[in-house]
């Protein structure tokens, strides 16, 4: 077969594919009008052997020619994906339309951004990074509320309110672990799994992902999509987007399958092997994205006194609260792959900051909740309940102790280490640890009477702290404007509705107890913070400064008082 006639022939199976996956859409998500057609399981069977069909159909094809062969990356990929489907016919022919409709939409995705209108959608995106990195974070938040209100996604076959399935799919894709459903008892296997893949990429970064998405359909990253991509994910860029991709799924896999073994030796006492493994896997991406959600109704409280669950979890809470950059950096670190043998300043931070805020926390939970919430225990009880809260109190939501019940002082600390968060390029959320650091090191700089911030003898740029302060003073004009109007809306207690925002706000998910009490209204205003807190405060400066041209024109000084 002529090359010619091999791509016209590929060309008229992509067509058909599209037709296919546009039923295939209708089969899975318009169920109630479908089967009053015909024969919904008949049904089914047709559109996923159709499914299978085209895919094998498109494998041939690119076999036979000389140069889609060449296109091994797509090539493998489309194996694998038949392979698996059709693996799954013996499991459910539902999950084979399902998955197979997502390789549909990729090559639907790819015509649209890359070939429909010569191409200027995916040049509108890329002159605007900040604004697509919103973009992504809202569709991918759409898609996950859509699978969610799927009647398959709840154990009880029922349609989810369009709030509460908005509300989890930003709680999942923005790495919160605020619920208004028990993840456990409400969703089903289908539901659940959506939520770990909410999580996943959300944890990975939208930025990740799409740089992914374009690096595998063989585009160039252009100069301002790559320069957000180091500073999303924090890395002094001293490897390419592709390298730093890589690494970024390397040290992922290999954390998250570590995590999800140790986890196991425990549940496996509990539990039938096949669950034992599903629930390893999905705590053990759900610490290391510093989730939150957990598919038990008490979250963590069974395992309070368990060294290995406790330890486990907030290690993988810590890895995945400092950010890829500092893993990364302290790789290279220990095992010398560098001639100079050393940390950058950002990995020194984040560590420093780090550790301190871990220690204030277990110390000051410690002596809080000594005759509170944590009475009767025994010390090594204490210290487990301390370690564990101090680390999740920063960025993931898990918890040991009932949160409801923990005193003001313990609620203010909570609140102070919310706020903060995690570190820039990790999966959590927050101010992050290097603006903490930033301000802290200006106030030291003021005592002293020095003119410029510098540690570790080095001198730390001017545009740092500007955005430092930029992002604290937006942060909290954010959160006051949102509480006040939770206030509006609401008669709950002060303390725990500011204790909801915050965590929203700094995508850590822990709550008093009021979260599935909140109204519609005060769901949404929850779901923006969410939202907001997970993109960052600078995404939207960016987003907006991005778009306006600054004249080039230079004012005469003149001072004011402050103070």
């Amino acid at each position: 077969m002529s090359e010619q006639n091999s791509k016209g022939l590929l060309k008229h199976i992509e067509t058909l594919a599209y037709f296919v996956a546009a039923w295939s859409f209708a089969v899975i998500f318009l169920q109630s009008l479908v089967q009053e057609l015909m024969n919904y399981r008949q049904l089914e069977l047709i559109t996923a052997l159709a499914n299978i069909l085209l895919l094998a159909l498109a494998i041939l094809n690119r076999l036979i020619s000389e140069e889609l062969r060449q296109q091994k990356t797509l090539l493998l990929l489309d194996i694998l994906m038949l392979l698996l489907g059709t693996l799954l016919m013996y499991y459910q022919i539902k999950f084979v339309i399902f998955f197979l409709l997502i390789r549909q939409t990729y090559f639907i995705v790819q015509y649209l951004l890359f070939r429909a209108f010569e191409g200027k959608l995916y040049k509108a995106l890329t002159d605007n990074p900040p604004i697509t990195l919103m973009l992504s974070f809202a569709c991918v938040i759409l898609l996950g509320t859509i699978l969610l209100m799927l009647p398959e996604a709840s154990v009880q076959n029922e349609v989810t309110p369009f709030v509460d399935a908005l509300f989890t799919a930003t709680s999942a894709t923005c790495v919160t672990g605020l619920i208004v459903r028990d993840t456990g008892s409400y969703f089903s296997l289908f539901g659940q799994i959506v939520i770990l893949v909410l999580i996943q990429i959300g944890g990975l970064g939208i930025m990740t992902v799409s740089t992914a998405f374009a690096l595998i359909m063989g585009r160039r990253l252009t100069l301002k999509l790559e320069n957000l991509m180091h500073r999303v994910i924090g890395d002094n860029e001293r490897l390419d987007a592709f390298q730093l991709l890589k690494n970024i799924v390397i040290v992922t896999v290999i954390i998250e399958a570590m995590g999800a073994l140790l986890l196991f030796v425990k549940f496996s006492r509990l539990m039938p092997p096949s669950q034992a493994m599903y629930s390893s896997v999905f705590h053990s991406v759900s610490a290391f994205c510093n989730a939150g959600f957990s598919l038990f109704s008490d979250s963590m409280s069974q395992f309070v006194d368990s060294p290995l669950i406790n330890f486990t979890i907030t290690g993988l809470i810590l890895l995945g609260g400092i950010g890829f950059a500092v893993m990364i950096d302290l790789y290279r670190y220990i095992f010398k792959l560098d001639r100079v043998r050393k940390l950058s300043l950002h990995s020194k931070i984040v560590l420093v900051v780090s550790a301190i805020l871990i220690l204030g926390g277990f110390v000051s939970f410690f002596l809080a909740e000594y005759n509170g919430v944590m009475e009767g225990y025994s010390i090594s009880r204490r210290m487990l309940s301390a370690w564990f809260q101090s680390v999740t109190a920063r960025t993931a939501g898990f918890n040991t102790v009932d949160i409801s019940r923990i005193g003001p002082a313990s609620v203010l600390v909570f609140i102070s280490l919310m706020f903060v968060g995690a570190s820039p390029g990790s999966t959590g959320g927050g101010i992050k640890t290097t603006t903490f650091a930033v301000l802290m090191l200006s106030l030291i700089s003021m005592l002293r009477g020095r003119r410029e911030l510098s540690l570790y003898n080095r001198r730390i740029a001017l545009s740092n702290f500007r955005e430092a302060t930029s992002m604290i003073t937006l942060s909290g004009l954010i959160i006051f404007i949102v509480v006040y109007i939770l206030f509006l809306v609401e008669s709950l207690p002060f303390d725990k509705l500011l204790f909801e925002a915050i965590s929203a706000f700094g995508t850590v998910g822990l709550s008093m107890g009021i979260t599935d009490r909140l109204s519609e209204t005060a769901r949404l205003l929850i779901t923006l913070l969410m939202y907001i807190g997970r993109i960052g405060p600078l995404t939207l400066i960016y987003a907006l400064s991005m778009r306006k041209r600054q004249p080039n024109i230079t004012f005469a000084e003149e001072k004011i008082a402050i103070g």
